[in-house]
């Protein structure tokens, strides 16, 4: 009898404790902290403000559309880029120097570390990780690395990243860049890339290890060779071609002269007649979050800009018809294959918007 109460108590321990264990990992982690999600019944939903500001925007985004939050509790999250191959969403968390991966059903989880600065030595700089991420026409993964000051290749298959990188840029006439921030390639395998402040020491102009005194917009050919096409923005920062790569946008993040600027492609791949496409300095003023950051451009030439407010729809012809609201300042989105959803990265929030 003393043998059996004592195994009915064993039992009754074990249970306690599984049932504990088991309440534990159902509970959900605090909002810092929580990286992803399990399945689809798991993703938090939003319902956007979408401003709505012609008729237009029907044709893009449905009224009844829901931001999901695929993840969250970054730092400062940058750059998606959806690797099709993989069925993966990459991005940066540029102040972690770090590169996250997410794929559908699964939790987000740490890909790549260091992103952006290799150094042994502490940088002592508030955002020294990858930026801008892409894949170049051969596949390979290249990062706008903020630590290294450089443009680079990851010299491993996406599929098993190692943070081991090649560099295709890291000086302009041997001067180091400030801390190359998005890129993306025309149609013939040059790359073109902005070059703003925000990964140096004091994130401006006046920052001592700055050696080029211009924030620029540069081209590396298929050579290697490296050339300046802009040199006149504040703040160069996003970066897209239009449909046919005739023309390319540059969003300019600085809260003084918030716009998009656009340039003709000339026969000999550099930039001319530059004028303001948009222009959101008012909506800077008027206390919107965010300043023009990335940007991307569909199969018909709208294109996603992320900036005050949240990601603004701009037609071919710079009207804007809409702007999502993510209610967070926002730093990029991408695309995955066929264009049907947008991954956006705004603040410590990595999202998608399924669209029409």
């Amino acid at each position: 009898m003393k043998k059996i109460i004592l195994l009915c108590l064993a039992f009754l321990i074990f249970s306690f404790k599984e049932s504990k264990k088991s309440s534990l990992h159902s509970e959900r982690l605090p909002e810092k902290y929580y990286t992803g999600i399990r399945d689809n019944k798991n993703i938090e939903r939003l319902y956007p403000k979408i401003e709505r500001l012609s008729p237009k925007l029907d044709e893009f985004i449905k009224s009844s559309a829901q931001l999901e939050i695929i993840s969250k509790g970054y730092d400062w999250a940058e750059g998606p880029v959806w690797i099709e191959t993989e069925k993966m969403l990459l991005w940066s968390d540029v102040p972690k120097n770090s590169i996250y991966s997410w794929k559908e059903g699964e939790e987000a989880k740490l890909y790549l570390k260091p992103s952006g600065y290799t150094g042994s030595t502490p940088l002592g700089t508030r955002e020294p990780g990858s930026n801008g991420l892409l894949l170049s026409p051969d596949g390979k993964l290249v990062l706008c690395q903020h630590g290294d000051r450089r443009l680079a290749y990851m010299d491993a298959p996406v599929k098993s990243p190692q943070p081991k990188f090649i560099s295709v840029a890291d000086k302009f006439e041997e001067k180091k860049f400030n801390s190359p921030n998005d890129a993306v390639y025309d149609n013939i395998g040059n790359l073109y890339f902005t070059d703003p402040p925000y990964g140096l020491k004091t994130q401006n102009d006046e920052s001592p290890e700055k050696e080029i005194e211009f924030n620029g917009v540069y081209k590396v050919d298929k050579e290697g060779k490296v050339t300046v096409l802009i040199d006149s923005l504040t703040r160069p920062n996003g970066i897209a071609f239009n449909t046919d790569y005739t023309r390319c946008y540059v969003s300019n993040s600085d809260p003084q002269k918030a716009y998009w600027a656009v340039y003709d492609v000339t026969p000999d791949k550099t930039f001319a007649n530059g004028k303001i496409f948009f222009d959101a300095t008012n909506m800077v003023k008027q206390g919107k979050k965010g300043l023009p950051d990335g940007l991307k451009v569909d199969d018909i030439g709208t294109l996603y800009a992320t900036g005050p407010g949240g990601i603004l729809v701009l037609t071919t012809y710079g009207e804007h018809i809409g702007t999502i609201n993510t209610q967070h300042a926002t730093a990029n989105c991408g695309f995955n294959a066929d264009k049907s959803v947008l991954y956006i990265t705004a603040d410590n929030y990595i999202m998608r918007l399924k669209l029409l």
